[in-house]
C-alpha cells in the first residue's frame, strides 16, 4: 500500500515511511491510496474468526508488503491480548467496552500496534526514533505502556498541567526507562501545537528522527477499525441496523470506523458525540468549519478545539458535505448533561460508565428519538476508575480499583515542567 499526503504537495510513500515520519514533508496527514472492500465471504464467516484473524483481514492491505503476513499475524496476536465485550443496556442500546487493556483505555490497541510496527521496522536499524506525543488524557498512558522498552524508540509525552485525571497522570509519568513526560503550562491544544511545531522545525528534524503517536500516525489510527468489526461480530445475528455513537475528540476513532465501513462493514450510521468542544457539531449545522480554543470539561480526552482527523473524514467522503451528512450526525452535551447520563445509566441499568461513555450514551438516546428501529452502540472508551472523582461523586458509590490502576497508584511521578516551545526544543536537543 502507498500513502499520499492530504496536503497533496508531498511524494507518495510507503507504510513504513508513513509510520516512521508521522507527518508528510508538506505537514499533511497520510491517507491510503486505495481502499479495497473485503469479500462477502469474510462477513459470511466472521462468526468463526478470532479477533486476531478479523484484524488481519481488515488491515493487511494497508501494511503489505512491508510487514510479512507471518510477522503481521504475530503483531496482532500480541496487540489484541484482551477482550472487547458488548454489554447490552436495553433492546435499543448496547455499549462496546474498549477498556480491558493494560492502561484501561481504547488507545491501547493503536499504541500497541504502532509500537510493534516501529519495533519491527527498527530491528536492523541503529538509528533512534523519538516519538513525540501530545495527550489530553488517555493517549499518554497508552503510548507510554505500548512503547515501554521498545528498542531504538524514545518517547516524549506532553500533557496539560492540571487537566488530566490523577490516574491518567500516574500512567504517563511513572514508567521511566525510555519514557519521559513533560507537564505543559497550558491546555491540550498548546501541547498539540508544540508537537506540530517540532515537526516543522528543520533545525530539530535535521538532528533527530521525530514521529508522532497521536492518531495522526497511520499505525495509531487504522487499528481502531478493529473495534467496529468486533462489535459487528457480536451483534449482527440479533440486530440489523447497527449505529455507532463515538465519543469524539481528535476524531481518529470515528474516522477509523468510517474506514471499516469503506471495507464493507455494514454500519448504518455514525454519531459523533461531542462535549462542549463542538466544532464538528456546528459544522454539520452550518457547513462552516471554525476551529476554536478548547474548553475544559469532565470528558477531558475530547477537549480538542481543532480535531486533526476531520480532514481524513472529509477525504473519505470526497469533500462532499451532503455525502458526509448522510452518514454522520453530531450532538454536543454539557458537563451537567453528562453527569445526568452517568446517574441514569447507574440507576436504570446498574451500569457504571465514564464521562466519555456517558456522552456517547446521550448520542444514542438522541439519535433513537427519530430512528427507533436502529440498534445504537456507544463506545465506552475508558474505565470509570480513571475518572474516579467525577463518577463516584455522581453515583454516590465507591468503585473498586482494578489491578491495572492499583499498579500505578503508589508510583512516584516524574515530569519536567515546561511553558514554551523553546523549552521543549532545548529538552529534545540536550
Amino acid at each position: 500500500m502507498k500513502y499520499y499526503s492530504l496536503n497533496k504537495k508531498a511524494p507518495i510513500t510507503t507504510f513504513e515511511n508513513a509510520v516512521v515520519k508521522g507527518l508528510a514533508p508538506d505537514k499533511g496527514l497520510y491517507f491510503p491510496e486505495k481502499i479495497t472492500p473485503l469479500p462477502q465471504s469474510f462477513f459470511d464467516t466472521i462468526d468463526n474468526l478470532s479477533h486476531a484473524e478479523i484484524a488481519f483481514e481488515a488491515i493487511k492491505q494497508f501494511v503489505s508488503p512491508e510487514i510479512p503476513e507471518d510477522e503481521l499475524k504475530q503483531i496482532l496476536e500480541d496487540t489484541l491480548s484482551f477482550d472487547f465485550p458488548i454489554e447490552k443496556l436495553s433492546e435499543q442500546i448496547s455499549t462496546l467496552e474498549l477498556f480491558h487493556g493494560p492502561t484501561m483505555a481504547f488507545k491501547d490497541v493503536g499504541a500497541r500496534f504502532m509500537a510493534r510496527c516501529l519495533g519491527y521496522f527498527n530491528k536492523e536499524n541503529t538509528n533512534e526514533v523519538t516519538v513525540l506525543v501530545a495527550t489530553s488524557g488517555d493517549t499518554g498512558g497508552a503510548v507510554a505502556n505500548g512503547f515501554l522498552g521498545v528498542k531504538g524508540v524514545n518517547v516524549v509525552i506532553l500533557y496539560p498541567s492540571g487537566k488530566v485525571s490523577d490516574i491518567q497522570e500516574k500512567q504517563l509519568t511513572t514508567l521511566a526507562k525510555n519514557i519521559r513526560a513533560l507537564e505543559v503550562d497550558g491546555v491540550f491544544d498548546d501541547c498539540q501545537d508544540m508537537v506540530k511545531r517540532a515537526f516543522l522545525d528543520e533545525e530539530l528534524t535535521s538532528k533527530m528522527q521525530l514521529t508522532s503517536a497521536n492518531s495522526i500516525n497511520v499505525a495509531r489510527w487504522l487499528p481502531q477499525m478493529f473495534y467496529f468489526f468486533f462489535a459487528y461480530k457480536q451483534l449482527h445475528n440479533s440486530h440489523k441496523d447497527i449505529v455507532f455513537s463515538v465519543p469524539s475528540g481528535n476524531f481518529g476513532n470515528i474516522c477509523a470506523g468510517m474506514m471499516a465501513q469503506q471495507l464493507g462493514l455494514p454500519i448504518k450510521h455514525f454519531i459523533a458525540a461531542n462535549n462542549a468542544n463542538n466544532v464538528v457539531t456546528e459544522f454539520l449545522q452550518s457547513q462552516e468549519y471554525n476551529p476554536k480554543p478548547s474548553v475544559q470539561t469532565i470528558s477531558n480526552a475530547m477537549d480538542v478545539g481543532n480535531p486533526s482527523n476531520f480532514i481524513r473524514i472529509q477525504e473519505i467522503y470526497n469533500q462532499d458535505f451532503n455525502e458526509l451528512k448522510n452518514n454522520l450526525t453530531s450532538y454536543s452535551y454539557t458537563d451537567e448533561e453528562t453527569c445526568e447520563a452517568l446517574k441514569e445509566m447507574y440507576n436504570d441499568y446498574n451500569y457504571v460508565a465514564d464521562p466519555h461513555g456517558a456522552v456517547g450514551y446521550l448520542g444514542c438516546k438522541d439519535y433513537l428519538k427519530t430512528n427507533p428501529n436502529a440498534h445504537c452502540v456507544f463506545l465506552e472508551t475508558a474505565h470509570p476508575t480513571k475518572f474516579l472523582d467525577v463518577v463516584e461523586d455522581v453515583i454516590k458509590e465507591n468503585i473498586e480499583l482494578p489491578p491495572q490502576i492499583l499498579s500505578v497508584m503508589d508510583k512516584k511521578k516524574k515530569a519536567t515542567k515546561i511553558s514554551s516551545y523553546e523549552e521543549l526544543k532545548r529538552f529534545l536537543l540536550k
